[in-house]
């Protein structure tokens, strides 16, 4: 009589997952693909983070202007627009962002990096001439202030036909611009600099919550 015992043999073990390379990344990749659904699938049918709260509305033309340059002058790299439910960011920078708040932003703002102070909320806390001295040279209002300036700003004129074709877009995005709304745009836009957007972006940021 052998006093072997033997293990029963099966189709799929273990020991197959972890010799084969091939195998354990696909299952892997399918692990993390499920897992990702299961979290980022049912907040898009969340009413708190799909639907605008009270006093939300699409930027206006010029303020969409100034989002673009806002982007494109690299501002998201030292200001983030994401104030955190914390005492001391809210004693600062006033409510904590919610997300019913970026429904129409793409791509939202919320960023990490603070160079500079977050930028949420930061709509009619200044007049639009500070805004534009700050702009020009962020020194004559900050003097310890390492933000550079932006003086070319004021000299670039806005062009309004690129402006309606944006509006369009986001529309395709959800975004709610009517048709009389982008018709307009290149009209009211017509003879506004880039520093004109730039502080209209400014002073529409987190005037929905105080």
């Amino acid at each position: 009589m052998s006093d072997k015992t033997t293990t029963p043999k099966t189709g799929f073990s273990h020991e197959k997952i972890e010799t084969n390379n091939f195998l354990m990344i696909v299952l892997i990749l399918l692990v993390i693909a499920i897992g990702g659904l299961v979290e980022i699938v049912p907040l898009f049918f969340q009413k708190s983070t799909t639907e605008a709260v009270k006093g939300v509305e699409p930027l206006k033309s010029l303020q969409l202007v100034g989002r673009d340059i806002y982007l494109r002058e690299g501002c998201y790299n030292c200001h983030s627009q994401m104030i955190r439910p914390f005492r001391a960011e809210t004693l600062r920078y006033g409510h904590y962002s919610v997300a019913g708040e970026f429904v129409y932003d793409h791509p939202f703002q919320w960023g990490s990096k603070r160079t500079g102070p977050d930028l949420h909320r930061v709509g009619g806390k200044y007049s639009d001439e500070w805004h534009r001295i700050h702009l020009n040279n962020p020194r004559d209002v900050v003097p310890e202030s390492n933000m550079p300036g932006y003086a070319w700003l004021d000299k670039s004129m806005v062009d309004g036909a690129t402006t309606a074709t944006h509006m369009t877009a986001l529309r395709r995005v959800g975004v709610p611009y009517t048709d009389a709304q982008i018709a307009a745009a290149p009209a009211d836009v017509d003879g506004r600099t880039e520093l004109d957007a730039l502080v209209a972006y400014l002073q529409s940021l987190g005037l929905a919550l105080k």
